[in-house]
């Protein structure tokens, strides 16, 4: 990870993101390999690298009957910094709940709160796991826009989440896990590239038209659930595309552009890992 970048550590459950980022925490012992965050060891130098980082645990959760002042305060003192509760109420937008108790919190603010906790010591590294899980709309994007201020400081933020949106919209690169095994690594764009199906023209309408079309402009042509994609490979594929039909006689509804997202290549690349895996492990039964 580099200084001011946004990395998303993608999985599907189970698959070892939260062990993973306990590990560069400190607060998990690894079994094998090596492992350095901020150019040390986080198991043998783990009291001197959490000053240097900011953490939001999956699930977080804080005393009942403290108020955010005063868990603010009660952060700073053990850090041994100046507390600045005040200034990081106003960041993550909960000034207005300075003195309300935990317990009041909804949880978009309470997930608020642990992202000003978490920036108490000014850390150079945030770990932040699955810090929108739960939160309405308008929740999220306060947490986001604190990440993308924290990215123009110069921070590095170290993001785990479900949400894949939210992952292509931060993040400057990403590494997808399953089975405990990186399967894939890049940028956003980079990764949609790789392992996305190209831009699509998706025609609802007779569905009659698909084989023409396949075998006139020599397209790679699917129909599914009532609607044709047709494979779009050269700029001008979609006003071929679309002048052909006007001649063809066919009829046809609407059509519309698709390009696989974040989300749907995520979903092809664990679930042929998932298969892949199953496979060999059919294979070791039989032998």
């Amino acid at each position: 990870m580099q200084p001011g970048e946004v990395f998303a550590f993608l999985g599907p459950n189970g698959a070892g993101k939260t062990t993973t980022v306990e590990i560069l925490e400190g607060i998990r012992p690894r079994t094998s390999g090596e492992v350095r965050v901020l150019g040390t060891d986080p198991w043998v130098m783990g009291r001197d690298l959490q000053r240097r980082i900011g953490v939001i645990p999956q699930d977080f959760h804080f005393f009942p009957k403290l108020s955010p002042r005063e868990a603010l305060n009660l952060y700073a003192g053990l850090f041994g910094v100046r507390s600045r509760a005040a200034e990081l109420l106003d960041r993550v937008e909960l000034a207005d709940k300075a003195d309300a108790l935990y317990d009041t919190l909804s949880g978009g603010q309470r997930q608020k709160l642990g992202l000003a906790l978490a920036l108490v010591n000014d850390p150079e590294l945030c770990f932040l796991d699955e810090p929108t899980t739960g939160l309405d709309p308008r929740a999220r994007r306060a947490i986001w826009s604190v990440i993308r201020g924290l990215k123009k400081e110069g921070r590095t933020v170290f993001l785990t989440t479900h949400y894949l949106e939210e992952a292509q919209l931060l993040a400057d690169r990403i590494a997808i896990i399953n089975l405990g095994h990186i399967i894939a690594t890049g940028t956003p764009t980079e990764i949609i590239r790789q392992y996305g199906r190209p831009e699509r023209l998706h025609i609802v309408g007779d569905v009659a038209l698909a084989e023409p079309l396949r075998q006139q402009l020599n397209l790679g042509v699917e129909v599914e659930n009532g609607a044709i994609d047709v494979e779009l490979r050269a700029k001008g594929d979609a006003l071929r595309v679309l002048r052909w039909i006007d001649t063809s006689g066919f009829a046809y509804q609407s059509f519309s552009t698709a390009q696989d997202t974040l989300e749907d290549v995520f979903l092809r690349l664990v679930g042929a890992s998932e298969h892949s895996s199953l496979d060999k492990s059919t294979e070791g039964e039989e032998a």
